[in-house]
This record gives C-alpha cells, structure tokens and sequence, in this order.
C-alpha cells in the first residue's frame, strides 16, 4: 500500500482522533461508575452521567445542522480543532467535580462533537477516491477505535477495589485529559489537501449531483456560503435514500449509547461478578475496542475485494448477525436492573465475566460493520456534499443517543434490549435497500437513469 499524501493526512487525522477519544470514550465508559461513587463521598453532589451524555447529544444533534455552515467558511480543519478543544475542557472538568460544571460543559462537548466530526467527515473524503474511501474509512476506524482498550486498559488496572476514591479517581482524570490534549496537538498539524478528488460515477454521482454542490467559499460572501450550506443540508435530507439512511443512521445512534454508557456499567453493578466486577468495566471497554478495530482493519484492508465479490451489503449482514448474538448473551447473563445502581439479583443463567466480555467483543465487531460501510457509502453517494451529508449522519445518531441515554436512566436492561432488537431489523433492510437501488442504478445505461434519483 502506497503512502502517498493522502494518505498521511487520513493517518494524521486517525491518531489525532485516537488520543482525543482515548480519552472521551475512557471517560463515557466509566462515567456512571465515578459519578456514582461521587455522589457516594459527597451527598450535595448529584450529577447523573446518563442526564449528562443525554445533554452531549442532544447539543451535538442541534449544532449538526449548523456545522456545515461553519465548515464552508473555516474549513474543515479548524473545525477539528475547535472541536477537539471542547472535549478538553469537558474531559478537565471532572477534576473539578460540580453539578453546573458537568452540565455546561456537556452542552460545550455538544457543539465540539458536531464541529469535529462534521469536519472529520468532509476531510476524511476530500483525501479519499472511488477506489480508496472504503479502505480509508476502515483504517481511521481501526486506529481511532484503540483509544476503547487503550484508555480502558488503564482503568483496569486502576479501578481494583469495589469503591473508587478520590485519589484514584484524580489520577484517571489527570491522565484522561493530558491525552485529549496530546490529541489535539497532533489534529492541529493536519495538512491542507493537495488536491480535490473526485470520486467516479460508478459510485453513484451523476452530473446531476454535480450541479447540486456547494458554491467554492472563494467566490460567495462568507455569511451567503454558510447559508446555502445549511439549505443544502436540509435538501439533502429530505432525498430519498437519505431518508432511508437514516434509519441505519438511528440504530448506530441506539448502539452507540448503549455500549459506550450502558452495558459495561451494568456489568460493574452486578455483584454476582465477584469483587473486582469494577475492573471488569474497564476490560469490557478494552474487549469492544479489540472488536472495533478487528472490524475496521478487515474491512479496511479487504474492502475492495468484501465489495467487488459479495456487495457492501454483507458486510452489514455480518454486524447485523455479531449485534444479535451479543444481545442475546446479554440478556442471559445479566439482570434487569443492572443498568442502575448494585445489584445481587441475577439473570436468567449465573453471570459469567467471560460470557460478558464476549458480548463486549461482538458489540465492538458489528459496531464496526455498520459505521465503517455507513462512511464507505456516504463517502461515495454525497461527495460533492460531504459536509451536509456526514453532518446529516451524526445528527440521527445523536438524536437517538440523546433519547437512548434519557430513556436508560429509566429503561430497565431488557426494555432496552428489546428496543435495540428493533432498530437494528429496521436499520439493516433499510441499508441493504440503498444498496439495491444504488447497483441497480450503476447497471442501467446513463440515459435509462433518472437524474433525480441518482442525485439523492
């Protein structure tokens, strides 16, 4: 594989994206278990973690839809910054715990998120062709996705005890934000694009889409820019497959909210774990990042030869086969009430660690099958508009994690189980029917296809 300059900005970016999310995603994963021993040493404190992350992504789906009008007037690469700088702050402000603290800098860590990965999605493309966007999308997953066993590491072998104190507590929080700011040094040296790649029209872009696209900033009013951006975002997701997509877009959203926040602390709360069941959290964070970058590496390296022989869609199948079998031991192993505080009541078998952390595995893999062909074809179908469209992607996400973690401080673990079951048989035929309408469209000779729909 030929590193080209290209290429180093896509690795410049995927290191820059693991040191900052080493830390955020560390934090996400372990958030309930330290806030809840907080609340244990100091009773005026009464931060929830899961109101907490509700907030994140309920400012993150908001500030979605303004994000590619601050994109078309400071780029893509300030918009990393600027948003790499916020989860800073939020990361910081756990040394300092306070309940207006947390819950500002919740909303502050809303807008950074919606800035870092809108900007994330246009460069990752703009250094990405035809033949390369699948193979670049897998390979920022697989190194972005080491910060879930790098950062979890770490707990593991810090969280020993069953009560977490505060020294300990200082020494996490230190270290968690020392690599968000490593993070941000190396995102601050991403490099101008050489070049606009264009990606072909047998991937699905017509003339038709290229009419479409953003106006060049250099030749409109900055303020006039970001006005037909925030237009074109909307147009955008009124389009058919867009609408499609974005059901996909939802159960990643459910997924998401559920590995990252839910299931390990369910895993610490069930005393039936044994004594070190706190550890087990940080090991379930380290097993769903194996599983994440196992994914995005196979799907990286391969994802010429997967699509050419068996159709991005199988891919998805795959993730939608990992996901079910993971929610099935899931909601063997552990008891309903898991989700909320320690509990000795057991599921329907004894709980196993080793059964947990194979769930863990399975969660990290099928989480990557999905968001690693999610980019692969938003990357592709919308390059002109790759803005609007990885914005559009992470505004659903966000909105169903914004619901997913306000229903999951109510929801008991089956319930929400349930609702996964749902979303991914709906998001998964709703993938795989984008799928057919695009092969169908490459096959039909130009003047057979309708410009409309080739556009969506």
């Amino acid at each position: 594989m030929t590193i080209d300059r290209n290429m180093v900005n896509v690795l410049i970016l995927s290191w820059g994206f693991m040191l900052v999310f080493t830390a955020f995603q560390t934090m996400g994963n372990i958030e309930k278990t330290v806030l809840q021993s907080i609340r244990n040493e100091d009773p005026n404190f009464t931060g929830e973690a899961y109101t907490s992350l509700a907030i994140v992504y309920a400012v993150f789906a908001s500030c979605n839809w303004l994000a590619p009008s601050y994109i078309s007037v400071t780029g893509p690469r300030f918009a990393i910054l600027t948003g790499a700088v916020c989860y800073v702050i939020f990361i910081a402000s756990f040394l300092w715990p306070h309940n207006a603290l947390l819950y500002g800098t919740s909303c502050l860590l809303g807008l950074g998120a919606a800035l870092i990965w809108t900007g994330h999605g246009q460069y990752l493309t703009e250094n990405s062709n035809s033949e390369t966007m699948s193979r670049n999308a897998g390979i920022f997953w697989a190194i972005f996705q080491t910060s879930m066993f790098i950062g979890n590491l770490f707990v593991y072998f810090m969280f020993t005890e069953s009560e977490i104190d505060r020294s300990t507590r200082r020494i996490v929080f230190g270290v968690l934000t020392g690599l968000s700011i490593g993070g941000t040094c190396v995102l601050a040296v991403l490099r101008r694009i050489p070049q606009r790649l264009e990606l072909g029209e047998a991937e699905g872009v017509s003339s038709a889409d290229k009419e479409l696209h953003m106006p060049e900033p250099t030749k409109e009013k900055p303020l006039l820019v970001a006005w037909h951006a925030f237009t074109d975002a909307f147009s955008l997701f009124l389009t058919s497959k867009m609408l499609l997509l974005s059901l996909t877009f939802v159960y990643t959203g459910l997924v998401l909210t559920f590995y990252s926040g839910v299931y390990s602390s369910c895993i610490g709360f069930t005393t039936a774990m044994g004594k070190p069941r706190k550890g087990l959290v940080g090991l379930s964070g380290i097993f769903i990042g194996i599983g994440e970058v196992f994914g995005g590496a196979l799907f990286g390296i391969f994802a010429s030869k997967v699509s050419r022989l068996f159709g991005t869609w199988t891919v998805v199948i795959i993730g939608f086969c990992v996901h079910l079998f993971a929610f099935i031991t899931i909601f063997l192993n552990l008891p309903n009430d898991s989700p909320f505080k320690d509990t000795d009541n057991l599921g329907y078998i004894q709980p196993s660690p080793i059964l947990a952390m194979a769930g863990s595995l399975a969660l990290g893999f099928g989480d990557a099958c999905f968001n690693t062909q999610v980019y692969a074809v938003l990357g592709s179908l919308f390059v002109k508009r790759s803005a609007s469209a990885f914005a559009l992607f992470k505004f659903c996400q966000s909105v169903a994690a914004a619901v997913s973690f306000a229903y999951s401080s109510e929801a008991s673990l089956y319930i929400q189980l349930l609702i996964l079951t749902i979303a991914i048989v709906i998001g998964t035929v709703a993938f795989c029917f984008v799928q057919y309408l695009m092969k169908k469209e490459r096959t039909e000779t130009p003047s057979e296809v309708d410009p409309t729909l080739v556009a969506d």
